[in-house]
């Protein structure tokens, strides 16, 4: 079965086709990086009105690409939540109008459930139940895969996500956007140990996060320097700051693993692409005897593939819409 895969929820434009949820046939990705960082991160304007732009010509060559006809095309399945509400809707409305010029079933696709299904491209194996730790810009989560389309929230941030104290860090020492790619590189020439920063916790909730102190005692480490004349190394900050982060999430997925005895934990989201990140997890998963599976960091940020490997699964447990479908800037994804 050919899905044929949109996303549109930030500032990528992305088709695809998938077939049977575990094969990419094709895959087009038109990245707004390079305009957004000028502004110094994601202008939700700007960014709708790219979507509008690029979508026609990146589904024409996800199509081509993969040598397919809509008659070898089963459904169409496009991002419609979370995620900025101006773009999500360019993805739905032209997956819609699509849907009725060739009479295909739209299957409406949770964007951190597509994260999670980045997965099921790399692993042929990976099948649920397991624990996933989704993180991205705007998410940070510790999920409970029960089935393909059955998930619970075991923990959650209650201020910033991980990516966005990364790149809010990273833009307060003057990296460019995105922040957190560039901090990431940088740290791994610094000295972890050379700033004592916090691991916040959340009093009664185990597993949940909060970044928004860690993010602001590196701000005020940066401004209370500034106001000295003084200067702080930015490779020993960056990677002291990394460390706090990568603590901080490792200690609460392996809290979580041992309480509910998981043995078999995925990532997935933006963030999974650092590099610390994959190999701490990597390590305390070997220490404890947990399978590990990570998606290939191509696939780590966003993209249509996972749209359509998820939008697999969605569309064989019967989850289709009709026109009336609608974007929608949140939802839980236990409810996606």
């Amino acid at each position: 079965m050919k899905i044929l895969a949109i996303e549109s929820s930030c500032d990528e434009t992305a088709a695809a086709v998938v077939e049977n949820g575990r094969r990419i046939i094709s895959s087009v990705v038109a990245s707004q990086v390079e305009e957004h960082k000028l502004y110094g991160g994601v202008v939700p304007e700007i960014a709708s009105r790219r979507h509008c732009e690029s979508i026609v010509g990146v589904v024409d060559e996800a199509m081509l690409n993969a040598g397919c006809g809509y008659d070898d095309i089963e459904a169409i399945a496009v991002t419609y939540a979370p995620g900025l509400i101006g773009a999500l809707l360019v993805g739905v409305n032209y997956a819609k109008g699509l849907s009725l010029a060739t009479k295909l079933p739209v299957v409406p696709v949770h964007h951190l459930r597509s994260h999670i299904a980045s997965n099921y491209l790399c692993h042929q194996q990976l099948e649920p139940p397991f624990l996933c730790l989704v993180v991205s810009g705007g998410h940070s989560h510790i999920v409970m895969v029960e089935d393909y389309t059955k998930m619970k929230i075991i923990g959650r941030t209650h201020d910033d996500a991980a990516g966005e104290a990364f790149d809010k860090a990273a833009r307060a020492m003057g990296m460019p956007y995105p922040g957190g790619i560039h901090l990431d590189k940088i740290a791994q020439q610094g000295d972890e140990n050379a700033f004592a920063l916090p691991r916040p916790s959340v009093q009664g909730a185990p597993y949940d996060f909060s970044f928004s102190g860690l993010k602001t005692a590196v701000i005020n480490l940066i401004h209370n320097a500034s106001q000295k004349g003084e200067q702080l190394p930015v490779n020993d900050l960056s990677a002291s700051f990394r460390r706090a982060v990568v603590d901080c999430l490792t200690d609460n997925v392996f809290k979580a693993a041992a309480d509910l005895n998981v043995k078999t934990i995925a990532m997935a989201g933006g963030v999974s692409a650092n590099s610390l990140l994959r190999s701490e997890m990597q390590y305390e998963c070997d220490k404890r005897g947990i399978r590990l599976y990570m998606p290939d960091k191509c696939l780590c940020g966003d993209n249509a593939a996972m749209v359509g490997s998820q939008g697999y699964y969605e569309y064989i447990s019967g989850n289709t819409a009709d026109l009336s479908l609608n974007a929608y800037a949140t939802m839980s994804i236990e409810k996606g």
